[in-house]
């Protein structure tokens, strides 16, 4: 583990931190492969419930820009961190036993396929939610395409790559995308109560049924395959060069 993602267990419940505030807890590659460590730890047979959360005022905002403008190889890059990324997703949503997403501020991206990774989202009302992608010129990755439409629908899915619309948490709740809203500081409070009634549950039984209800996710490998080569392929092309820089002010 590194400083960039904390790993904490106590009586039951681990807490994976992302700690990239000063980024908005963005994922470079070092962050993905520190995240993936977390998961494999939380795997654990003591481990009952995890919490996922960003620190400070945001979850995650996605992939790391400012990392692939500064990578060598950009498209190498940036199919090695989608391709690592959607693995440690996978991951995260194998674990046999609950896992917790608290979520606040802006989520966008890859920051959307980790929450979507999570089996119960509790957002506070202030979370907005965003795909950002066609902003950048980039295209979804980490699972996202194949996330969101179960989560949302398909109608509801391509508005959101589409148009860029961002949704407020109330909206999220509506769509489905979100378990609970609750009032803005209290998150923590809630997220704590939650994981400490779950780590005191059946925890084959609730490991099995989380297990049971995503059985569908067979080929959900294919597609972070198929994502990590065509937003590879993105991310070389000028429009995405020019969109990018723009984005990051470089």
């Amino acid at each position: 583990m590194t400083d960039l993602v904390r790993y904490e267990y106590e009586a039951g419940v681990a807490r994976i931190l992302i700690a990239r505030p000063d980024r908005a807890n963005a994922l470079d590659l070092p962050t993905a492969h520190a995240l993936g460590e977390a998961v494999r730890e939380a795997a654990a047979p003591g481990v009952r419930a995890v919490v996922v959360s960003g620190e400070g005022g945001r979850f995650c905002a996605g992939g790391d820009l400012s990392s692939m403008l500064l990578a060598p190889d950009r498209p190498e890059y940036v199919a090695e961190l989608a391709t690592t990324l959607a693995e440690v997703f996978r991951e995260l949503t194998a674990l046999p036993k609950p896992v917790i997403a608290a979520v606040r501020g802006p989520v966008a991206g890859a920051g959307l396929a980790l929450m979507l990774s999570c089996d119960v989202i509790v957002t506070a009302a202030e979370a907005r939610f965003l795909l950002a992608y066609s902003g950048v010129g980039l295209t979804p990755d980490c699972g996202v395409s194949y996330l969101l439409p179960r989560a949302v629908g398909r109608p509801r899915a391509l508005e959101l790559a589409l148009t860029g619309r961002v949704l407020s948490a109330p909206e999220a709740l509506d769509w489905g995308l979100v378990t609970e809203v609750v009032a803005n500081g209290t998150l923590d409070e809630r997220v704590g109560r939650l994981a400490e009634r779950l780590a005191a549950g059946p925890a084959y039984a609730l490991g099995q049924a989380k297990l049971l209800l995503r059985s569908e996710e067979s080929s959900r490998e294919r597609v972070g395959h198929e994502e990590a080569r065509v937003i590879a392929e993105a991310v070389a092309r000028p429009e995405a060069t020019a969109l990018i820089e723009a984005f990051t002010g470089r």
